[in-house]
């Protein structure tokens, strides 16, 4: 599930933010105003994405931190932090006090693997230490034993007039049961199955030898639905196991002409890659969805992946205009939820939901 007369049990929305990089500050300041907009409106969750050295957001939990001075409710999550662009223990910091700040309402959303353009920024990422850096699951693991409490300094006590933990601080109880994995592969979501992670899925995925035939998108779907499946039969918590399902979807319900042309020259653009894998791991790409929310929602159901979750994680497409996301965001909540069965306030989320 969910399927027809299956309710949605909740709704997120995933967002890069945008800005103009000559003056940065009003686009940080409309993805704020969106947040906001997104409590308003009944989202059970936001998740910021990473974009570095582009005109997307950095730095997600800044944003998180300021956006939970300005809402008391919906959950925040991040979709998802590459760890290679972390220091562990200095992340572990951050994200417990987010949580702190937030009231417990931190989802953190993370990957492995060495970050894009690997060649490229290692230099100035570690100057000193690129080469050995381990990038594998290793460092998830050691992410979680921090925010878990377990030592990671061999001194504590009162150094002078200075009292000294040999853990992390701020702890947040509860942090580490929340975090997410972004699986792509069947390799990835065993393993986070294995950890009792929940789970991320996302808009590109390995095809892993499957024949694409002349309907890739038909493939993708399988291949998600599959995944999902392994997932949570390693699991502790088997079929309970929390996954949310991200798509790119844009209703078009309340949309203007310009809006409608724009959204369908944007989708246009983008389709001719979900027809065939990319690179040496075969990547598949998703179709964006567009149309009326009944329109959409039909498709929904026709995806057996969907059909397997029961909470979803709109992805906002990059580059639109504030305008554009307050129009998507509306339509979300009022019209391609209730389609969906999802209701505001429904899963009875309290900013301390866990996995």
């Amino acid at each position: 599930m969910p399927a027809p007369g299956v309710p949605l049990e909740r709704q997120g929305f995933l967002t890069l933010g945008t800005y103009d990089g000559a003056d940065p500050a009003p686009g940080h300041e409309y993805l704020l105003r969106e947040i906001v907009l997104g409590e308003e409106l009944g989202f059970d969750s936001v998740w910021l994405r990473h974009r570095h050295f582009q005109s997307g957001i950095s730095s997600p939990v800044a944003i998180l931190a300021a956006a939970s001075q300005r809402t008391s409710r919906i959950e925040f999550g991040t979709a998802v932090t590459p760890l290679g662009w972390e220091n562990p223990l200095r992340y572990a910091e951050d994200l417990g006090t987010v949580d702190v700040l937030s009231g417990g309402r931190m989802n953190p959303g993370i990957s492995v693997g060495p970050p894009i353009h690997w060649d490229d920024v290692k230099a100035g990422l570690y100057p000193d230490t690129a080469d050995v850096e381990d990038l594998t699951y290793t460092r998830v693991e050691r992410l979680l034993r921090l925010l878990r409490g377990e030592p990671a300094s061999t001194f504590s006590g009162v150094d002078g007039i200075e009292s000294f933990s040999d853990y992390v601080q701020p702890q947040s109880p509860g942090l580490a049961d929340r975090v997410w994995y972004g699986g792509g592969s069947r390799r990835s979501v065993r393993w986070a199955g294995e950890q009792g992670l929940a789970m991320l899925t996302s808009n590109v995925i390995q095809s892993e030898g499957h024949d694409l035939g002349d309907d890739a998108s038909r493939v993708f779907a399988q291949i998600q639905h599959e995944q999902i499946g392994l997932f949570r039969s390693v699991h502790p918590l088997g079929e309970a196991a929390r996954v949310a399902q991200g798509l790119v979807v844009i209703p078009t319900d309340s949309a203007t002409a310009d809006q409608k042309a724009r959204y369908a020259a944007y989708v246009e653009h983008r389709t001719p890659r979900t027809a065939v894998a990319h690179g040496p791991r075969q990547m598949l790409f998703a179709r964006d969805l567009i149309g009326t929310s009944e329109q959409i929602a039909e498709q929904l159901y026709a995806n057996p992946a969907f059909r397997e979750v029961r909470e979803v994680v709109w992805a906002l497409p990059f580059t639109f205009e504030h305008d554009d996301y307050v129009q998507i965001l509306t339509d979300m909540a009022t019209k391609l939820g209730p389609a969906l069965g999802w209701s505001p306030g429904a899963s009875g989320a309290t900013g301390k939901g866990t996995p």
